[in-house]
């Protein structure tokens, strides 16, 4: 039995790790701000530390003794400055790691993480490899995840209001799409293994490569709404749905950035799909989730 921390063990990656591990009979510390959220996983034996990773010392106290973590980067739409706010959870994450001793890492992190500059919200990503990069004797595995499927459901809005789909993100081009539930099973069977050393970058990619436009079509199809279309909207069209949907000038800047980053190509420049990188959901197997929610 190994002990394990979970951090955003509530969320789409985090949770299905942390059950997944508990199954295994390990013993699994979560962070979480809910206790409320966090209920499913403590009945089932997790060790809930309150909190969020911006403390340092709560990461600290959950780190110490573990054997290996899951780390993630939580998304704050709020943030005023995103990128900044990104660097502070990577920084008391990487406090907690070398205060503890933890030799086993692995992170989520994004295709586009291996950019210097524009990567917009993957810069703090980048930001966050090259932080944990730095401390000796870590073994640690970046998990460089396609673009989520999840993110699809932004669309159910715009089709129910404007009878179309529509982002800044070019129609014709294509993309690594991953389920989130496909990135959980390749984080649980790297920590459940525990055999990487070194510090190295393994590609989660998805089914196969995707369109908007395709994806509009099957979703279509899968909707009832066999005619539905997809539109590629200006940057400042998306930065003003953006924006009047509630979230912060400086996430949605950086959301603009990665867009542009895809669009012109640098964000996938370095993605080079394999066998071993290829993940078992399609973009029609998550078309039912779809329209579960769309018809919810």
């Amino acid at each position: 039995m190994k002990t394990y921390v979970i951090t955003g063990a509530t969320g789409n990656t985090g949770k299905p790790i942390a059950l997944g591990l508990l199954e295994q009979g390990h013993k699994v510390r979560i962070i979480s701000r809910s206790a409320e959220k966090a209920k499913e996983l403590t009945d089932k034996g997790a060790e809930l530390f309150l909190g969020d990773t911006y403390d340092a010392s709560l990461v600290k106290s959950a780190f110490a003794g573990a054997d290996a973590v899951y780390a993630m980067i939580p998304f704050d739409a709020a943030a005023p400055d995103y990128t900044a706010s990104q660097v502070q959870h990577a920084t008391a994450i990487a406090e907690g790691l070398r205060a503890s001793g933890v030799k086993y890492v692995v992170m989520l992190s994004s295709i586009g993480a291996h950019l210097t500059e524009g990567g917009g919200v993957v810069q703090g990503l980048q930001k966050t490899e090259a932080i944990f990069n730095t401390i000796d004797g870590l073994n640690a595995v970046y998990l460089r995840a396609g673009y989520f499927m999840e993110n699809t459901m932004m669309q159910v809005g715009a089709i129910k209001f404007m009878g179309a789909m529509a982002t800044p993100v070019r129609g014709d081009l294509k993309i690594s799409m991953v389920a989130t539930r496909d990135i959980a099973a390749v984080a649980l069977r790297i920590l459940s293994d525990l055999s990487f050393t070194g510090k190295s970058v393994e590609y989660v990619l998805g089914q196969r490569d995707v369109t908007y436009n395709e994806i509009a079509e099957i979703f279509g199809s899968a909707i009832g709404k066999p005619d539905l279309k997809y539109h590629t909207a200006s940057y400042d069209e998306g930065k003003q749905a953006m924006l009047h949907a509630g979230m912060g000038e400086s996430v949605v800047d950086k959301l603009l950035e990665f867009i542009k980053a895809l669009n012109n190509g640098r964000a996938q420049e370095e993605v080079k799909r394999t066998p071993a990188n290829t993940t078992p959901t399609s973009i029609e197997d998550f078309a039912k989730v779809f329209k579960m929610v769309f018809e919810m």
